[in-house]
């Protein structure tokens, strides 16, 4: 299978492989966990989506409920306000949610949550109810006893008997315990404790050499908008090989892809809107990186004309894009759950069709900016460079040194 691999993925001249010529033929349905993933649309809508690797599958919805806003930072979370958010979110069709074992209370809002879906929707509503979650353990040696141990963690706070899905997360590539960790999270998914397991923030190469051994990941979750387009240069052509799809985060940029920071001018001391959440620290960065303010605001301009012709918000615009995207299977928006909403706007996204002219406006101005996968790297890159990392908000690095949690017996 790795030579198979190594072949298929030979055409990506930024990172160099053994093999003659790229095998994206018939060929590829006969390796085992790398043959592709078909990535199906629900009949008669377009709010859903199938992923799957094999025999496993799963269907969310393309726009995802982020709950890292849980995690502190964003505003105090009430707990019972909380859950009546997410079951609105789940009444109104945005019924997938995503969360981490470090997002403070996520996991256990989504334990409360599904209980009360249990109880008062019908079973046919809870079939379209998906939880995803991460781990991001520390650098240990990474065991069958500490993996089960940790996910056991996981499914009791979220009371379920399989986690939907599984994204691992991994900081130090030097430490190969990454592989260790992925095939005893595929025994597990072998025993029924979890539905599929799938990456977040892996780059390339590293989701290359995954693929080569033999691990049915279906998804990588990565960061993705208008500015941070690094994942449709190398990770989108292997993808397109492989058939492992993209969920992506960070495509509104924390709230600064959207009319509240457009014709702003942040240098001025209190002129502008506050970045007063770690979100809006964190993509302020990126846009200085990109381009700086003044060529966002140009971005900001198109995309208020083109959301002006359609009806419909920026940060519509901007989830759209990039579920157009190839590869891209969804995308997510973070939820203020209790604090505020966006079912209207995310729902907008599914009625939205972006023409030619609509890109083409959009692309001129993305011409103009810089390529981040030069300044920073590929996918995942801004959490493992040491510069980038120490420039992110303390509480996105929280979860660098893991989380001390109790292992419960399930």
């Amino acid at each position: 299978m790795a030579a198979t691999i190594h072949h298929a993925f030979s055409s990506l001249s930024a990172i160099k492989f053994r093999g003659t010529k790229p095998r994206t033929g018939p060929e590829w349905r006969r390796v085992g966990a790398a043959r592709p993933v078909r990535c199906q649309v629900a009949v008669g809508e377009n709010r859903r989506v199938r992923v799957q690797n094999g025999d496993d599958s799963i269907e969310i919805c393309r726009v995802l409920n982020g709950m890292w806003q849980t995690s502190g930072g964003w505003g105090r979370i009430d707990r019972d306000d909380a859950v009546e958010a997410m079951l609105r979110y789940a009444d109104a069709g945005l019924s997938t949610f995503d969360m981490a074992d470090h997002y403070g209370p996520a996991e256990d809002l989504y334990g409360i949550f599904i209980n009360r879906v249990r109880r008062e929707r019908p079973p046919e509503f809870l079939e379209t109810v998906k939880g995803l979650t991460k781990w991001v353990p520390p650098p240990v040696k990474m065991t069958s006893t500490y993996v089960r141990g940790n996910i056991n963690v996981s499914r009791k706070r979220m009371d379920v008997e399989a986690l939907d899905m599984l994204q691992f997360h991994w900081w130090d590539y030097a430490n190969t315990g990454y592989i260790d960790a992925l095939k005893h999270l595929t025994d597990l998914k072998e025993e029924g404790k979890i539905k599929t397991v799938a990456l977040t923030n892996f780059d390339t190469e590293r989701l290359q050499i995954i693929l080569e051994n033999g691990i049915p990941v279906v998804s990588n979750q990565v960061q993705h908008s208008f500015v941070d387009m690094r994942p449709q240069q190398k990770m989108a052509e292997l993808c397109q090989l492989t058939g492992v799809k993209l969920i992506t985060y960070g495509t509104v940029m924390g709230g600064l892809l959207s009319e509240k920071f457009l014709d702003t001018n942040l240098a001025i001391p209190f002129a502008g809107p506050p970045l007063n959440t770690p979100s809006l620290q964190k993509y302020k960065r990126m846009v200085d990186a990109w381009g700086g303010w003044s060529l966002f605001q140009t971005l900001l301009q198109t995309l208020k004309k083109v959301a002006t012709k359609h009806g419909v918000s920026i940060p519509t615009v901007a989830v759209k894009y990039i579920l157009d995207q190839p590869a891209v299977a969804g995308s997510m928006v973070g939820v203020r759950l209790g604090l505020s909403e966006h079912i209207k706007d995310a729902n907008a996204v599914f009625s939205l069709v972006l023409d030619e002219e609509d890109v083409d406006s959009i692309r001129e101005v993305q011409k103009k900016g810089k390529d981040l996968m030069r300044i920073i790297g590929d996918c995942g890159d801004e959490y493992r460079h040491t510069p980038l990392l120490l420039q992110l908000p303390a509480s996105s690095l929280r979860c660098q040194f893991g989380t001390k949690r109790r292992a419960v017996k399930l």
